[in-house]
């Protein structure tokens, strides 16, 4: 019997490329990709896509959607990279620890979305806390992060590691239209009511994600502190390999939060903070943001199809 045949669509980008690293040098599956001169040749992309078991697309949303569209192959299975069908209701969202039976569905699914870098942290931390109840679905979230450059994608490493690269600032904040494509993902995906607020930065350091979320403990249901948060996420991540909530600390015992710290790994850290005379909690997800948040992801929905 041959080996599954995967196509990586779109693998000189920053996330094709990094899971084209980490699927190469496998025995048990064959590794597809098309020739630089065949990279834009519609035809070829449609004869590749349409003759593989599964296939990985690392492309700008417009050009997923065409790619997926492409496939006349029932047989076809997709991991979309992109945020194209990331709300999409026939696709199911490949983030395999967000709920029970998450990653049953993602096994059998013949289209299946990754999640984004930012939203694997938002949802990650929401998802348990408002399923049980202990946030409010209406509660207004606020949700800041901060990744390295390479989360703008190639570009991004262009400007900082290119010929023509140029000093950079240490951080830059941006979506300040408050439009970022993100929102739509975090709301319907952890099962707030509305639309959170969403700032999103840059720092000037190649990859990694720091993201929090502040929270007023009097706008959360009676009898909702730091402690039932983070017990309830504890319960929620039991035995999940990829994501780990860490210990409670006594206030003022870790100093700061390092985005760097889980680089190359596919693993999440997930921590609840709390001030219980300020009547205030931060929830705070750190993982690699082309790790969980991207390459590492897809990597991780393609074992369990290949299961």
């Amino acid at each position: 019997m041959s080996s599954p045949h995967i196509f990586i669509d779109g693998d000189q980008g920053t996330t094709g490329l990094q899971i084209h690293g980490m699927l190469r040098d496998r025995r048990d599956i064959t590794l597809v990709t098309l020739p630089e001169a065949q990279r834009k040749d519609p035809q070829r992309r449609a004869e590749a896509i349409n003759s593989c078991d599964i296939a990985i697309l690392c492309l700008p949303d417009g050009a997923a959607r065409d790619a997926a569209a492409s496939i006349v192959n029932p047989r076809v299975r997709v991991i979309d990279a992109s945020s194209a069908h990331r709300t999409h209701a026939d696709w199911v969202y490949g983030f395999p620890e967000m709920a029970k039976g998450q990653a049953d569905r993602i096994a059998s699914a013949s289209r299946v979305s990754n999640p984004g870098c930012y939203p694997t942290g938002a949802i990650g931390l929401l998802r348990p806390l408002l399923g049980a109840g202990l946030i409010p679905a209406d509660y207004p979230v606020s949700i800041h992060a901060v990744s390295g450059y390479s989360g703008r994608g190639r570009a991004g490493v262009e400007a900082h590691e290119g010929p023509n690269a140029t000093k950079a600032s240490g951080y830059r904040l941006y979506g300040l239209e408050l439009a970022h494509k993100h929102p739509p993902e975090i709301q319907q995906h952890s099962g707030l009511a509305f639309r959170p607020m969403f700032v999103p930065s840059y720092g000037a350091y190649r990859q990694g994600i720091v993201l929090t979320i502040p929270i007023e403990t009097r706008l959360l249901t009676s009898g909702a502190n730091a402690g039932a948060l983070h017990q309830c996420l504890v319960d929620h991540y039991a035995g999940q390999p990829y994501v780990q909530v860490m210990p409670m600390q006594e206030p003022g015992a870790v100093k700061q939060l390092d985005p760097e710290a889980l680089n190359g790994t596919n693993v999440m850290q997930l921590s609840v903070f709390g001030n219980e005379a300020h009547g205030q909690v931060l929830l705070t997800a750190v993982l690699d943001n082309l790790g969980k948040g991207a390459s590492g992801a897809a990597v991780q929905n393609l074992e369990l199809m290949l299961a």
